[in-house]
C-alpha cells in the first residue's frame, strides 16, 4: 500500500536536502588550512611511497649485477690460477665449497633494555621520525650482537606506531628478539622479569662471567634491579649486572624537556642512575646521545666489561670524545669461539621460538635508516 506525504512533509525533506552541501560548505571552511612546510611534506611523503615499486626492482636488478660480477671474477681468477688448470688438466677433483652460514652464532645473556616511548605527544614530527630510526637501529645493534640483551619497546602507539605501519610499511612485525607493548615501562619491566625468571633464556657469559670466583656467576634471578637511565640522576652506574632490566627514555626533544626521564621515574619510585661518561671520558660537547647510542654502549659492556672501551667504540668521533688521564682499557678479549658459545647450546636460543627459522629484512633503502639520528634524546647522557 502506497502512503502519500504531505505536501509540509515534502517541503520539510526538501529543505533538509538542501542544507547538506552548506553544512559540508561550512565544515570545510571552518577546517584550518594546512601549513606550506606540511603541504610540502605531505607531497613528499606521496611521492616517496609511489616510487616504492621502483626502488625495489632497481635493486633486484643492482642485486643481480654484483652476483654477476662476482661470478665473472671468479671466472677469471680460475682461468688465471695455474694450480687451477693443472687440477683440471689431472681431473682432480676440486674441494667442494663450504657454504656460508645465514645465521651467526650468538649468546643470549639474561638481561634486559626497555626503551620508554611514552612520550609521543612531546615531539614533533622530524623528532619522531629520528627517534623511529633510532629504535630500528637499537634493534639492528642488538640483533648482531654477539651477546643479546632482551628488548622491549614500551608505550608503542600514537603517532609512533603509524609511522612504523605506515612510512616503514610494518618491517617492524617481522622482527625477532623484541617485544613491542602498549603498556607503559612498568609493564615492559614485568614482561622482562617473567622471560627471564622462568623461561631461562641465555646463560651468564662475556662480562657476566670473568671468572669462576666472579659474584656475578653466582647471580640469581630474584638479584635483579629496574633501573631508569638519566644522566640527571644522582648516581652512576658502575656495571650492568644479571636478571637486571634498564630503562632508556625514548625522546628526542632538542632538549626541551629536560630532566623528563628522572621526573618520570621519581614519581613511579623507580631506582635511577647515569652512564660513567664523566668518569672516563673527557668530551668537547655536552653528554648528548641518541638512544641507539646507549644501547650500544651497553651491548658492547656486556661484550668486553670495560666502560672505556665501549665509550671510545661508539661514541661518534664528531664528539671529541677522549679517555681521561689515567684512565686506560683493557685488552681486546680473545673472540668467543663457536664452540665455546655451543658449549650452552640449549640456552643459546632465540627469544622467539620461530626466530631459526626466517631473519628479518630491513628496508634499508628508506630515508631514515640511512640518516644519522638525532643526538638530544633524553636518555640524558644526554
Amino acid at each position: 500500500m502506497h502512503i502519500m506525504s504531505s505536501p509540509s512533509e515534502e517541503a520539510s525533506l526538501e529543505r533538509d536536502t538542501n542544507l547538506e552541501p552548506s553544512l559540508n560548505t561550512q565544515q570545510e571552511q571552518t577546517k584550518p588550512p594546512m601549513s606550506k612546510n606540511k603541504l610540502k611534506k605531505l607531497l613528499r611523503d606521496q611521492k616517496w611511497e609511489e616510487g616504492r615499486e621502483k626502488r625495489r626492482e632497481l635493486r633486484k636488478l643492482r642485486a643481480k649485477g654484483r652476483k654477476e660480477r662476482k661470478r665473472a671474477g671468479h671466472d677469471n681468477q680460475a682461468h688465471s690460477d695455474p694450480a687451477h688448470e693443472k687440477r683440471k688438466a689431472s681431473a682432480e677433483p676440486e674441494a667442494p665449497a663450504v657454504k656460508k652460514q645465514k645465521h651467526s652464532k650468538y649468546v643470549q645473556l639474561p638481561v634486559s633494555f626497555v626503551i620508554d616511548c611514552d612520550f609521543d605527544s612531546l615531539m614533533q614530527d622530524g623528532e619522531r621520525t629520528s627517534l623511529a630510526s633510532q629504535i630500528t637501529r637499537s634493534y639492528s645493534e642488538n640483533n648482531k650482537a654477539p651477546f643479546r640483551s632482551l628488548l622491549f619497546i614500551s608505550s608503542f602507539g600514537g603517532l609512533l606506531k603509524q609511522r612504523f605501519d605506515t612510512v616503514l610499511a610494518g618491517h617492524h612485525h617481522n622482527w625477532k628478539g623484541v617485544k613491542f607493548l602498549e603498556g607503559d615501562f612498568e609493564t615492559a619491566t614485568d614482561h622482562a622479569a617473567a622471560t627471564m625468571k622462568t623461561d631461562r633464556r641465555g646463560r651468564l657469559a662475556g662480562a657476566f662471567r670473568r671468572s669462576e670466583d666472579d659474584q656475578m656467576a653466582e647471580a640469581i634471578p630474584t638479584a635483579g634491579e629496574v633501573i631508569y637511565l638519566t644522566s640527571d640522576s644522582p648516581d652512576t652506574l658502575t656495571e650492568l649486572k644479571p636478571y637486571s632490566t634498564y630503562i632508556i627514555g625514548g625522546i628526542v626533544d632538542k632538549n626541551r624537556h629536560k630532566g623528563i626521564c628522572y621526573k618520570r621515574a621519581m614519581d613511579r619510585g623507580v631506582k635511577t642512575a647515569k652512564l660513567p661518561i664523566g668518569d672516563y671520558m673527557r668530551m668537547a660537547s655536552r653528554f648528548v646521545l641518541a638512544t641507539n647510542h646507549v644501547v650500544e654502549i651497553m651491548l658492547r659492556w656486556l661484550e668486553v666489561g670495560d666502560w672505556g672501551r665501549a665509550f671510545l667504540e661508539v661514541i661518534p668521533q664528531r664528539k671529541g670524545g677522549v679517555l681521561k688521564d689515567g684512565v686506560s682499557v683493557l685488552e681486546k678479549p680473545p673472540k668467543t669461539t663457536i664452540q665455546d658459545q655451543e658449549a650452552g647450546s640449549e640456552t643459546v636460543e632465540h627469544f622467539q621460538e620461530e626466530e631459526a627459522a626466517s631473519e628479518t629484512v630491513i628496508d634499508e633503502s628508506h630515508k631514515d635508516m640511512n640518516a644519522e639520528p638525532a643526538e638530544n634524546t633524553e636518555v640524558h647522557q644526554p
